[in-house]
């Protein structure tokens, strides 16, 4: 059976169209269009990986650093940095840690500081109250209370718990003494003491 495909066109002595040394394929040429092959056949294109990216919305700093990309029609070269992992921790209740912007691969952790977590202890939290997961045992310190009775002084004195006392429930402080005694100048003595 004879070729019904025409694939080169000659006008008097000019050749209008050739097709006989073409080597595209059906895989080399877009999904969705045509062309003919050397021997004249039209065919429709295979390949997909030349996609339409005219949609696209990237651009470089959502595209890892040093990665190429190519989004609407354009070449990308990203600027995204590769943060890896990345750790941090926080050592008070106010503190916040900011994440920076970039590509983490999902094993860096943020937590509270080893020192401040030795203190998240039962022993440190009151009963019946839980912190981070930790619920209390502190009941509150035995304590030894004293009661103590002092004579004023004619000077300052500062009052105290003897050893063995936690601190003073109660001061008892004596009134000042106050006499009076006739002296032998014919007068009054009064003595004020402590």
């Amino acid at each position: 059976m004879p070729n019904t495909y025409k694939n080169k066109v000659v006008y008097g002595t000019e050749v209008l169209i050739d097709l006989t040394s073409d080597t595209a394929t059906a895989a080399d040429v877009i999904n969705s269009k045509y062309f003919h092959l050397k021997t004249g056949q039209r065919v429709q294109g295979t390949c997909t990986y030349n996609a339409d990216t005219s949609d696209a919305t990237a651009d470089a700093s959502e595209i890892l650093s040093g990665e190429v990309a190519y989004a609407n029609g354009n070449r990308i070269v990203g600027s995204m940095p590769n943060r890896g992992a990345v750790t941090g921790t926080i050592s008070t209740k106010a503190q916040e840690y900011t994440i920076q912007q970039g590509c983490h691969d999902g094993s860096g952790k943020v937590s509270i500081s080893s020192t401040e977590q030795a203190k998240i202890i039962a022993s440190n939290i009151k009963s019946g109250i839980t912190l981070l997961g930790v619920t209390g045992s502190y009941s509150g310190e035995a304590v030894t209370a004293q009661t103590k009775s002092v004579t004023p002084a004619t000077t300052a004195q500062t009052v105290l718990p003897d050893t063995g006392y936690d601190y003073l429930s109660q001061v008892n402080v004596a009134a000042i003494s106050y006499v009076e005694t006739d002296n032998s100048a014919g007068g009054v003595t009064v003595t004020i003491a402590g």
